[in-house]
């Protein structure tokens, strides 16, 4: 079994890493970069060093200082959470050369997988259904036109070492093409440094549906569910939920049997997420994340299973804890994401210091964070803060409770999306589960809160008035005047240090 866990990542996900590494008796070594050095992760952690500047590139995606530290601290693992090092081959490989365990799939797994071309004969050797493409890198625009023209408008570029929604561009005509090609390969080349792209043809009003499976060792695997993905902004997810509530129990067998087998067609150990487009009543292959899903909380609360545990146990040579026969499916659970993000203005990064914090609590209530009041949201990292997830009897449970928990969760002194979950859990589309991946676009979801601008300058203006007159405030009190607390202006509203008692609370166990 592993001793000594370095996890090399930072905010919510490293926390939520540390508390498993915790009950398990392994102790934690956290890494930081200079602008993270007074962050929540590294007090979560039994030790923790620093790796270097800002600069992702210099610090958390820094192999050689990630390792060094590794050696000093005699860490016997390495967990890489999800993001930064924990789909890169080369550094899997590093690390079990080094006599490190990696906390992850095969170096030989994360390079197949990685490459989406590569990935999708795989899958489709192995008798899984693939969306239509060209399995084959489009090197010009003529010969991108021609591939097009053969699959048919609309089309959607894809960087064939991508992932995560980045470098994807639809394209609907021809006259298009050549501008997205060109952006596309921009995209793919600074972020993964590789320019190659294929084509898909897009799929209208599609749904994104993934499968969690987790495989030992020794031949042993098991499927936990899926996870419904559809509310997406820009290819990037917002909220996810389990079970879906397009699936009939015929196709979620199905497409539980077709994730299992085309992860064992790769080889391939620890868990793992096949993800799928669900559309017009049948499912094709879209992409394997080698990795631990941000999502997987709402797959956790439902089978009871804890993943993380289950990593560290295969990473560690040793089988699954959970069996197919043993596998229970309760209830249901959603997952909102809570971004440092202006939903009122394109979802901009919103940085910034966190000045009130305080979380909701409640039965079937579960809050993955990395922030705390008085933290810094630094602009050069993802803008995930926070995941709230709840577990109720059905959907509609999980909606009312995620409703509440949403009301009372208080971040003042940084935008968040909290003003786009209420009014996507409001909408009727979500609520019949009517979900598809470009909903919140079509429905202008995030654009109705823009609506509510006259109302906010009228609390604004109100609140101003109130400063100036503080007889004002009763009255104001009594007409129910005042913002709603969790409502966008009482989220996004004055940046300046609030007084009064701490917030922070000590993290629920669960």
């Amino acid at each position: 079994m592993i001793r000594t866990l370095l996890i090399a990542n930072r905010g919510e996900i490293a926390i939520r890493i540390a508390r498993t590494a915790r009950s398990m008796g392994i102790r934690s070594i956290g890494v930081f970069s200079d602008i993270d050095r007074d962050a929540l992760h590294v007090r979560a952690m039994d030790e923790a060093h620093g790796i270097g500047p800002a600069d992702p590139s210099q610090s958390y995606l820094n192999a050689d200082r990630i390792l060094r530290v590794a050696h000093d601290t005699r860490s016997d693992g390495i967990h890489p959470g999800y993001g930064f090092l924990a789909e890169n081959a080369g550094f899997a490989a590093r690390c079990v050369e080094e006599g490190i365990s990696f906390v992850g799939p095969t170096a030989h797994a994360i390079a197949l997988t990685g490459d989406k071309i590569a990935a999708r004969q795989a899958m489709a050797r192995a008798g899984i259904p693939v969306t239509r493409g060209a399995d084959r890198v489009v090197r010009s625009v003529r010969e991108a036109r021609e591939v097009a023209k053969d699959l048919g408008f609309p089309v959607l570029f894809k960087a064939t070492g991508g992932g995560g929604g980045i470098g994807m561009s639809r394209v609907d005509g021809a006259d298009r093409l050549a501008a997205a090609f060109e952006s596309a390969r921009s995209v793919a080349r600074t972020n993964f440094g590789n320019p190659d792209l294929f084509l898909e043809s897009y799929l209208e009003r599609a749904r994104h549906i993934e499968v969690q499976v987790v495989l030992g060792p020794r031949g042993s695997g098991v499927v936990l569910g899926e996870r419904e993905c559809s509310v997406q902004r820009r290819h990037q997810k917002l909220v996810e939920e389990t079970p879906s509530p397009a699936l009939s129990p015929r196709q979620r067998k199905q497409i539980g049997a077709a994730a299992l087998r085309g992860l064992r067609t790769l080889g391939y150990t620890n868990a793992g997420t096949v993800e799928f487009l669900f559309h017009e009543g049948r499912f094709t292959f879209n992409e394997v994340n080698a990795r631990l899903q941000v999502e997987h909380p709402v797959t956790e609360l439902v089978a009871g299973v804890d993943l993380v545990r289950q990593q560290l146990l295969v990473a560690s040579g040793e089988d699954l804890e959970v069996s197919p026969s043993k596998v229970r499916l309760r209830g249901h659970a959603l997952e909102c994401r809570i971004n440092a993000e202006d939903p009122i203005h394109g979802f901009l990064p919103s940085p910034g210091r966190v000045l009130a914090y305080s979380e909701p609590e409640g039965p079937g209530i579960r809050v993955d964070s990395g922030i705390e009041r008085g933290s810094e949201v630094p602009p050069m990292y993802d803008p995930l803060v926070a995941k709230v997830i709840v577990h109720g009897r059905t959907r509609a449970d999980s909606i009312r409770r995620m409703r509440e928990a949403l009301a009372s969760f208080d971040i003042r002194g940084i935008r968040t999306t909290i003003p786009f979950h209420q009014a996507l859990l409001r909408h009727s589309e979500f609520r019949r589960g009517h979900l598809w991946t470009t909903m919140v676009a079509d429905l202008r979801i995030a654009g109705r809160l823009q609506g509510r601008g006259p109302a906010e300058a009228r609390v604004a203006a109100i609140a101003a008035a109130l400063a100036s007159t503080p007889g004002l405030f009763a009255l104001a009190a009594r007409e129910r005047f005042l913002p709603p607390r969790g409502s966008a202006w009482a989220i996004a509203g004055s940046r300046e240090r609030l007084g009064g008692r701490d917030a922070l609370r000590s993290r629920r166990r669960w």
